[in-house]
């Protein structure tokens, strides 16, 4: 096996609000070299870095809004969110937990911090991915995955080095507990100060990670500080990651959709006809109804 060596580190870009409830950094597609075919699978990431947000009656969020061809999947680090959406998926997702939601053929959704949340304030961190689903499969029927922390398996790490929590795809033999369209690997990988981990992935697959806490020496070589992303070359299959301190680390590594990709706001299809065909259905009421 030869060694997966890194491509490049970005730095966390100039904040956004994504309604009023969501202070990202958007790595993915707006950094040069991260853009949604480089990235396929992986069409848009959005880091809600540690952000203190005040106590507030009314809840913060992103009120009601379409998609259509692809999966949301939301990372609680910090904080609280409710979600509802226009075919009956929704909950709470909490610390540690993770919200999967498949748009594919079209929901209305909506994002809002929990309502104790909202009322007490605090620390709030989170990550939102957009995963592609391939042609055949973007009009399929919607659905929701709500993953707590106790249904996401764990695999502990030898000699107190830490846990990796499998989202999605596996580590060695614990599978993760996401169901996906194409092959997804999404791991949390949360090391104590020292302590290492071992990946193996195809050279082919897209593959990345991003550092939520602490720091970390990938290949015993290169060093990557919080909030920063690493893309790594399409070359070779193993990588492996130290922390410097104790950190957590989402490694995502996904096998590319060769297929045309037309995104526009919050649809991504394959051509332009079908981003139409979209808008139109929305307009029309074919994505269903939720409250605002």
């Amino acid at each position: 096996m030869k060694t997966k060596n890194i491509e490049l580190i970005v730095a966390p870009q100039t904040p956004h609000f994504v309604g009023d409830g969501f202070r990202v950094h958007n790595f993915i597609p707006s950094v040069h070299g991260l853009d949604m075919k480089r990235m396929s699978p992986f069409i848009m990431m959005d880091y809600n870095s540690k952000y203190h947000f005040p106590p507030s009656e009314i809840p913060k969020g992103v009120g009601v809004h379409p998609h259509r061809g692809f999966e949301t999947v939301t990372i609680a680090y910090k904080g609280k969110v409710a979600h509802h959406d226009s075919a009956g998926g929704g909950g709470i997702i909490g610390e540690g937990d993770v919200q999967w939601m498949t748009a594919a053929s079209g929901v209305l959704h909506k994002e809002f911090h929990e309502a104790e949340f909202s009322k007490t304030g605090g620390e709030f961190q989170m990550v939102q991915l957009w995963v592609n689903l391939p042609a055949k499969d973007k009009m399929s029927s919607p659905k929701y995955q709500g993953i707590t922390n106790e249904k996401i398996s764990k695999f502990i790490l030898p000699e107190n080095a830490g846990i990796i929590e499998v989202i999605a795809g596996n580590y060695k033999e614990t599978k993760g507990a996401a169901s996906t369209f194409t092959p997804v690997h999404l791991q949390n990988t949360k090391l104590n100060k020292g302590g290492k981990a071992s990946f193996s992935f195809p050279a082919n697959f897209n593959t990345a990670l991003l550092l939520i806490e602490g720091s970390i020496k990938v290949n015993d070589a290169e060093l990557v500080p919080t909030d920063h992303f690493a893309l790594f070359k399409n070359e070779g299959e193993e990588f492996s990651i130290e922390a410097m301190e104790n950190a957590t680390v989402l490694v995502l590594s996904g096998e590319p959709i060769d297929e045309p990709i037309f995104a526009h706001g919050p649809f991504v299809m394959n051509t332009r006809e079908e981003i139409i065909q979209a808008i139109d259905d929305v307009n029309s009421g074919k994505f269903g109804y939720l409250e605002d």
